[in-house]
């Protein structure tokens, strides 16, 4: 018996097709959503009052708590549906599209932040400084959309661009820093928060910098019309320009990543920076260079903001909260482009809906933000998501069929001896 014959047996066409579709990272990601759906609606239930007082006599009418389950949960993602994706009960079409609107308009932020962290994360780099680099792009394109009289187009294309640059900059110091002296961009990136929130609450104080002419309060003047983005769908919905501007920046990104030689740079570096660096790949440039982009992406978040969402002025509350968001959707995005987009969609669908289940169900909004948490939690343990609905486990299988084939070896090795003794 030879040792090619002690190889362990090929696994059929079937076998090996359910292993590719299982051992998929979107599977998992999607797997993290049902299960977090269904710790959603366990809390629904548990926190609403009608399955409390069901609960009282549920060994006289089992029946009654589970009725009142079934009518908390089903009646609060039906809401959710109704606030986030469509309203069937709309009196008018353009009613009835307003939910999934208002879900884009949410996610154009998420999704534009997400790619920047993203692509940090390609890199090997953890770029939490999404706040402070949404607050920076937010100064720079509220000074020139609120200061300065400019043609329309020119003035929204130079605002756009004011907070992608303050933005990049922003995060480019990490990136020197990381570079130049070995600084953690965690650490960095968490300093820099607190300094950018400090510094644009300076400038919103001072009215010759971001306060608004007449105001004793730390808020910005208006965005000129001019500078404003323009609706897609008309004045009647809330979507802006900017969600044409993140799909292009997504196209971007996936060419940078995908198709050029600068991004085929970041993914050897995020793989392993010791074998890139002999490669001859300068490792130092890269991670400035991946800064700079995914601030500029970041940057392009807090541009839309003040130019599209809150156009009437902002305080240092513009970010609501979307660089941390950002950190979450990149991860449920696998952080890829296209990952990221679809995960911006679905967060952005969580704001909408959380709203309308707020509202018509009393279900409180902060079991959405559980949700949320509660993805990030089921990805950050893909053994914990497979072992819960008994899927195979890459490294499992893989020990496994490395031990069966050490077995199988030393069983034709001791066959060989015997046959040679004998």
């Amino acid at each position: 018996m030879s040792a090619v014959d002690a190889a362990p047996p090929q696994p059929s066409k079937w076998h090996e097709a359910f292993l590719r579709i299982t051992q998929k990272g979107w599977l998992v990601s999607v797997l993290a959503m049902v299960l977090a759906v269904i710790a959603g609606g366990l809390l629904i239930a548990v926190t609403d009052e009608n399955v409390q007082k069901a609960a009282g006599y549920f060994f006289a009418r089992p029946g009654d708590t589970f009725a009142a389950i079934w009518d908390a949960v089903a009646g609060a993602y039906a809401a959710f549906f109704r606030g986030a994706v469509f309203n069937p009960g709309a009196p008018t079409f353009a009613r009835a599209i307003r939910p999934l609107t208002e879900t884009l308009t949410f996610a154009t932020p998420l999704i534009a932040a997400g790619l920047g962290v993203a692509l940090a994360f390609r890199i090997g780099m953890f770029n939490i400084g999404g706040r402070g680099q949404m607050l920076m792009a937010a100064a720079g394109a509220g000074w020139i959309a609120g200061s300065f009289e400019l043609p329309w187009g020119l003035h929204m294309i130079l605002a756009v661009v004011a907070g992608i640059v303050a933005a990049a900059l922003w995060a480019g110091i990490a990136g020197f820093l990381k570079a130049t002296t070995g600084a953690h961009e965690v650490i960095v990136t968490i300093m820099l928060n607190y300094v950018a929130i400090y510094l644009l609450l300076f400038m919103l104080r001072r009215p010759g910098l971001l306060q608004a002419p007449g105001q004793s309060n730390p808020i910005s003047p208006a965005a000129k019309p001019t500078a404003v983005f323009p609706d897609l769908l008309g004045p009647q919905f809330n979507l802006h320009f900017g969600l044409v501007l993140v799909i292009l920046a997504t196209v971007l990104v996936w060419w940078i990543l995908d198709r050029s030689a600068l991004g085929f740079k970041f993914r050897a570096v995020g793989e392993n920076p010791n074998a890139a660096r002999v490669a001859g790949i300068d490792v130092k440039r890269m991670y400035v260079y991946g800064m700079l982009i995914s601030g500029a992406l970041i940057g392009l978040a807090g541009a839309s903001q003040v130019l599209g969402t809150i156009t009437t002025g902002f305080t240092v509350d513009i970010d609501a909260g979307i660089g941390f968001d950002a950190i979450t959707v990149a991860l449920l995005g696998r952080s890829t482009p296209w990952g990221t987009l679809a995960a911006g969609i679905l967060f952005g669908a969580f704001k909408a809906g959380g709203f309308s289940m707020q509202a018509a169900e009393g279900v409180p909004v902060e079991i959405v933000v559980v949700v949320q948490s509660l993805i990030v939690l089921f990805i950050a343990a893909p053994p914990l998501v497979r072992a819960i609905f008994f899927l195979p486990s890459p490294e499992r299988d893989r020990k496994r069929a490395e031990r069966a084939h050490e077995k199988a070896l030393k069983a034709a090795a001791r066959n060989e001896l015997e046959g040679v003794a004998k």
